[in-house]
């Protein structure tokens, strides 16, 4: 089921936690959209480029993920931000609040992901026809009715985390796409956020990493 929302996303200014000549740093609240959609102009990029008239988008986050994205600055650092995304050498890891309690404390998913087309923009998994996907897991707290956790995608399908968890029996609180009734109701917004981004800077190749704490 998808359920019906309105685009109304929060319009607290933007927190920056990095800014060079090469990249800026930036966390995404979330119901925010990472670009324009087709009928909705207000996202980060624009209000990024509001600020900042050079930037160029690298990756997306879903609307309803919260966390840190990485914008390029010019046209260099947007090539070599790509390469460090499509050979995944860029280091990504996600905090979700899942339904129920898992078995075990730690686990590798590997479930290959297609698009749901009769209910696009839903994703599933199918072993016939679908890419490639893998996320590594590990319990960092135990509550009453959800288990909080740590998410590595190795791969960067759309919603992959999302429909991962809700595959082995884990939908995400606050789903508004995949979630249960009753586990959509537990959060007023998806449980999902990007708290830290490994990568190399675009000029000399150091590595450098940030963390954003996470707000649920």
């Amino acid at each position: 089921m998808i359920r019906e929302f309105i685009y109304a996303p929060p319009q607290s200014p933007l927190t920056y936690l990095h800014i060079d000549d090469d990249i800026i740093i930036v966390e995404k609240p979330s119901g925010l959209l990472s670009v324009p959609g087709k009928t909705e102009p207000d996202c980060l990029e624009a209000r990024i480029r509001a600020d900042h008239p050079d930037a160029l988008t690298v990756h997306r986050l879903d609307m309803a993920t919260s966390g840190l994205m990485v914008f390029a600055r010019r046209p260099h650092a947007q090539r070599h931000l790509g390469l460090q995304f499509e050979k995944r050498i860029i280091e990504k890891s996600y905090i979700a609040r899942v339904a129920g309690q898992t078995e075990q404390n730690k686990g590798i998913i590997d479930l290959p992901l297609i698009t749901d087309w009769p209910n696009r923009p839903k994703q599933m998994v199918c072993h016939e026809n679908g890419k490639p996907s893998q996320t590594t897991w590990q319990v960092i707290e135990r509550e009453s009715a959800a288990t909080r956790i740590l998410l590595t995608p190795k791969t960067g399908r759309s919603h992959q985390l999302r429909v991962h968890m809700l595959a082995i029996g884990h939908a995400i609180l606050g789903d508004r796409l995949y979630a249960s009734d009753e586990v959509f109701a537990q959060a007023t917004r998806l449980q999902l956020h990007a708290e830290r981004l490994k990568l190399r800077r675009p000029t000399g190749g150091d590595w450098i990493e940030f963390e954003s704490p996470c707000p649920f």
